[in-house]
């Protein structure tokens, strides 16, 4: 699918334009750059949120790190927000992505808890799973103690996060123990094989294909190209979308996981589940980041500030009473 710079939005073009000629698709040497970047940004805080850290134990005794925000007056009541920052699996940190979690917090006050998850060049699938499910957990065990209500834990995430976001509710389904009352995986990374039409040959700036090959070899590492590749890693892969949170999400039209977003979502719709989506035609991938001063990102801000409210109106979730 070749993306013209004709195919993108007059308004986004000018970005388009640096964005091919400065990385036109992701290398190995590309992502150590960008992830001796974000590693500056660990540990700093956004000045219009309250900012915390946390290290909990994982499993083998080593530590995860949590990033906690909340509004600076805090309110009580409020959604648990368990937000998973985008990157291919392979780049970034909680903090690279504090203004998205701002939007979060704006719309709804939650308390929003961002593990800074395995990346796949530290670790393949399923670390960032394992380290998002612990993170979750953590949430609900102390989520209270920041103001949030105990049936109203929602996972979000954009792109790779959003992914994990879907991969993370299924495997809570299937194997968890945590009640979820509403996910947002914006324009999310669910399909490894790579068959659809806008994921085909995508040439669009900011995540092409190649790009996205890359990235699936990077965090599925020998089960990449396998027929068995879990659900939980290619949420595309499913075939039983029952019984997960209701889901809100938005895509441009001309990016590498357009058709696998729609496809999901109309998948979870006929499965039952209310879904909310939006498609922004001409618009790349993560355009509401890149271009966030542009008519569609704002657009698309206002549609997730909206049904994030809606979402805090409408959906809960009680957790699992444990057993004495």
């Amino acid at each position: 699918m070749h993306i013209p710079d004709e195919m993108i939005l007059p308004e986004l073009q000018p970005f388009a334009r640096i964005a091919r000629k400065t990385v036109p698709y992701l290398t190995p040497t590309k992502v150590r750059v960008i992830n001796t970047l974000a590693n500056i940004q660990r540990g700093i805080a956004r000045p219009s949120l309250t900012y915390e850290q946390h290290f909990i134990a994982r499993p083998d005794g080593s530590l995860l790190r949590l990033c906690v925000y909340t509004a600076l007056n805090r309110s009580h009541n409020v959604p648990g927000i368990l937000f998973l920052h985008g990157g291919g699996y392979a780049l970034e940190a909680p903090e690279t992505e504090a203004f998205i979690i701002q939007r979060f917090i704006d719309a709804t006050g939650a308390v929003v808890v961002a593990p800074d998850y395995r990346l796949s060049t530290e670790a393949p699938y399923p670390a960032a799973l394992d380290d998002a499910y612990l993170a979750l957990q953590w949430l609900q065990q102390h989520g209270t103690e920041y103001g949030m209500r105990d049936d109203q834990i929602m996972v979000a995430g954009d792109s790779a996060g959003g992914g994990l976001t879907a991969g993370l509710t299924l495997y809570n389904r299937d194997h968890g123990n945590v009640g979820i009352a509403f996910q947002v995986p914006l324009y999310p990374m669910l399909d490894d094989r790579m068959i659809t039409e806008s994921s085909r040959d995508n040439d669009a700036p900011v995540w092409n294909t190649r790009s996205n090959e890359l990235a699936w070899h990077m965090y599925l590492d020998d089960q990449f190209s396998d027929d068995n590749v879990p659900i939980y890693a290619a949420p595309a892969r499913a075939t039983d979308l029952h019984g997960l949170p209701p889901t809100c999400t938005y895509v441009g039209d001309i990016e590498p996981f357009y058709d696998e977003t729609v496809q999901y979502m109309q998948r979870l719709h006929d499965a039952g589940v209310p879904t909310f989506i939006k498609i922004y035609a001409g618009c790349f991938h993560g355009f509401d980041a890149t271009c966030y001063n542009s008519t569609p990102a704002h657009e698309a801000v206002q549609f997730l500030t909206e049904t994030l409210q809606y979402a805090t109106k409408h959906y809960f979730k009680p957790q699992p009473k444990v057993s004495a």
